[in-house]
């Protein structure tokens, strides 16, 4: 490999390679759009659009792109090529300030919950110059917000731009209430940890379910599965560390801060994660990882799989979003430094936290869903679907100390760590532990969302946070703004919000029925699945909150209702149409040829001598004809609850629950008795690899 200070960012059109080939007044203008957010004029872009196709062409480029992130989940784009004709029959290779900033691809083609219909079709691409263009197989790619012909954001990208500028907006105005009149800018910072599966190609190829879905339909479990924990941390097989020698490499080229990877807890899991950035970059970033993860992959003859839960009965994939507030000159706002009991700026924006994840957890759960995370949450391998946040005890024995106003006593908590043998060096000790069962955990200077789907963008929840929070700071800053005791007031403040919103603060095991009940007690939602969630979008309170910060309006919340609640319809309808056609025409037909056998075996054996084997192969020949009876008469059920929940399109949200309450159970009823008839049919039948194929025989 080589230096990987020369590969990393080489093929970014980043700051330093701006501030060598733009002219010193290009690049101040260019930079004052990226941090102050000011209008960027057509004279510079069309500086920057001549040295930015300069500097592709040279690294070998012919093609460029508008790269969006529609509301499929993919990111798309329109390749164009450079190449303009001349005259004389010859090509010039040209690339203008507006082909720059602004493209057009088809609105009427991406989902847009009824914004756009199919003869609206113009769309917008605009450049968003915060996050740099990048370059990939020949191509020029420039990440861009996607927009409808009357502007509406038709994207993931455009909610999380106008999100931080709304935290940026109500962050200021409380720094300037503290007295801060030297930060510019407040920024959301996210570091995504990213959960993956990698199995054999030839595995995958012969699995339907896993083609259509990404997740296996059916599979029973093998006699080892994670039970022993000896795959996480442990040593990453040698094919496993090529894929993921390239994965860096390819990931670094393009700016990704690629920094930790390793063995995850489930058999072929694994996970990568990056260095923090900013919330706009991490969002391009960790689409950039999906993408390469999957790219990569089938060079080495894996698959990556990003689903939630692609195997059963062992734990599945999820998205942990490290999100924090930072300034402009690098200060963290949720780091509570050395004496948090006294750092007034910490506590106020941890309370501005408290609150906004408490009066608006029904929204932040919808960032958090898709139809694959409803088989993840909640099933011991993930935070329950109740929105809790983890303070660990050093904070909450502050908080209660201000919301009684009394005196802080010495901290008896231990600042380092004796493992007890004097050759090991101590232990600096954090401030709080790490509770892996809390949905939001407050991790040292950030919180942890841990509920994000490993498939999904983390567009959603970013988005949300910025916007929740920004709008708790701005409650803040109303309260403060005239107060003539600014550090009692606060303090007093910080206490009223701790005593109001203690609810939703819990420090013990997440995992549990206990907690479960008690969140009931405390009246904290439990929204169990996606289709329930989306009502979110649609409440007068967020649709409020959302408009009032500019992040979205009534219709493109309500268009987002529809996209959201489409999608889990026809990710179900296609599930279940995976089963029948897996049933019908595989599992079926293969359960009747070793049933064949066994008849001829039997035959055989009697012609012979009746004998307890004969016995044996009866019984066993009776039990296989009374499950073949039940597994196709479930498939003739799903198959008419499949009729009954597509029937009647009127209405979205009856739509989606259909599918939920009459198709999914009915698709398990069919898994549960073809897994029951994979563990006793003879292997040699069994029409597709097993679990125990794919994470025991692949590596």
């Amino acid at each position: 490999m080589s230096n990987i200070t020369e590969i990393f960012g080489s093929n970014v059109f980043n700051d330093a390679v701006m501030k060598e080939r733009l002219p010193k007044a290009t690049y101040k203008e260019i930079r004052k759009t990226i941090e102050q957010g000011e209008n960027l004029n057509p004279a510079t872009a069309e500086v920057v659009a001549n040295a930015m196709k300069d500097w592709a062409i040279e690294k070998g480029a012919t093609h460029f792109a508008h790269w969006f992130q529609p509301m499929t989940g993919a990111a798309a784009g329109k390749h164009d090529s450079f190449i303009n004709p001349t005259d004389d029959g010859k090509v010039i290779l040209e690339f203008s300030g507006k082909e720059l900033v602004k493209g057009e691809p088809d609105a009427s083609s991406f989902p847009s919950g009824g914004l756009r219909a199919t003869f609206e079709a113009r769309g917008y691409t605009a450049w968003d110059c915060t996050s740099p263009a990048f370059l990939i197989d020949e191509t020029l790619y420039i990440p861009t917000a996607f927009c409808s012909y009357t502007g509406e954001a038709l994207d993931k990208k455009t909610p999380v731009l106008r999100s931080m500028e709304a935290m940026n907006t109500a962050a200021l105005k409380l720094l300037k209430v503290l007295g801060d009149t030297t930060t510019l800018r407040v920024v959301t910072t996210s570091g995504p940890e990213q959960e993956y599966f990698l199995i054999n190609k030839s595995d995958y190829l012969q699995r339907k379910d896993l083609r259509f879905t990404g997740r296996t339909l059916f599979g029973a479990r093998t006699p080892k599965g994670q039970e022993m924990e000896d795959h996480y941390f442990g040593s990453i097989k040698e094919r496993v560390v090529d894929f993921m020698k390239e994965l860096d490499t390819e990931l670094w080229k393009v700016g990704v801060a690629a920094k930790t990877k390793h063995n995850e807890v489930a058999p072929s899991q694994y996970e990568i994660a990056p260095v923090f950035t900013t919330a706009n970059i991490a969002t391009d970033h960790n689409q950039l990882v999906m993408e390469t993860l999957k790219k990569v992959a089938l060079r080495h003859d894996f698959v990556c799989l990003l689903h939630e839960k692609p195997f059963a009965g062992i734990n599945g994939s999820g998205k942990h979003n490290n999100w924090s507030l930072a300034t402009n000159d690098g200060n963290n706002l949720l780091d509570p430094g050395k004496t948090p009991e006294k750092n007034i700026s910490f506590l106020l924006f941890l309370s501005a936290v408290l609150a906004a994840v408490d009066e608006y957890a029904d929204l932040l759960r919808l960032s958090a869903a898709n139809p694959g995370n409803d088989h993840r949450l909640g099933a011991n391998e993930a935070p329950p679907a109740i929105i809790s946040i983890f303070l660990g005890e050093h904070l909450v024995e502050i908080l209660e100390s201000i919301e009684m106003s009394t005196i802080l006593g010495p901290s008896t908590r231990k600042s380092e760590i004796s493992v007890g043998v004097k050759t090991l060096p101590l232990l600096a000790k954090d401030t709080t532990d790490r509770n892996r069962t809390s949905s939001f955990a407050f991790t040292g200077n950030k919180f942890e969302f841990r509920m994000v789907p490993s498939s999904a963008s983390i567009a959603g929840s970013c988005f949300v946070l910025n916007t929740i929070v920004a709008e708790t700071i701005t409650q803040i800053v109303d309260k403060l703004a005239k107060s003539k005791n600014l550090e009692k007031d606060a303090m007093k403040l910080v206490g009223e919000l701790y005593s109001k919103h203690k609810r939703v603060i819990y420090n013990g095991n997440g995992y549990t029925d206990e907690w479960i009940a008690e969140a009931a007690r405390r009246g904290l939602p439990n929204i169990t699945n996606m289709v329930d969630s989306t009502k979110a979008i649609i409440s007068k309170k967020n649709i409020d909150v959302l408009k009032k910060h500019g992040v979205l309006d009534k219709n493109e919340c309500e268009s987002r209702y529809e996209i959201l609640l489409e999608q889990y319809s026809k990710t179900i309808m296609i599930e279940a149409l995976t089963v029948l056609d897996m049933g019908r025409k595989q599992i079926l037909p293969s359960v009747l040829s070793f049933q064949g056998s066994l008849a001829g075996n039997i035959s055989a054996m009697n012609d012979i001598k009746k004998s307890a084997s004969t016995a044996t192969a009866t019984k066993l020949f009776d039990q296989l004809t009374k499950d073949i009876d039940l597994l196709d008469k479930s498939l003739t059920k799903l198959e008419a609850a499949i009729n009954k929940a597509d029937a009647d399109h009127s209405d979205s949200f009856k739509h989606a629950a259909k599918f939920r309450d009459l198709v999914c159970p009915a698709m398990l009823e069919v898994r549960e008795i073809s897994d029951g008839l994979e563990l006793y049919v003879d292997e040699e039948f069994w029409p597709f690899p097993t679990y125990g194929d794919i994470f025991f025989e692949t590596i």
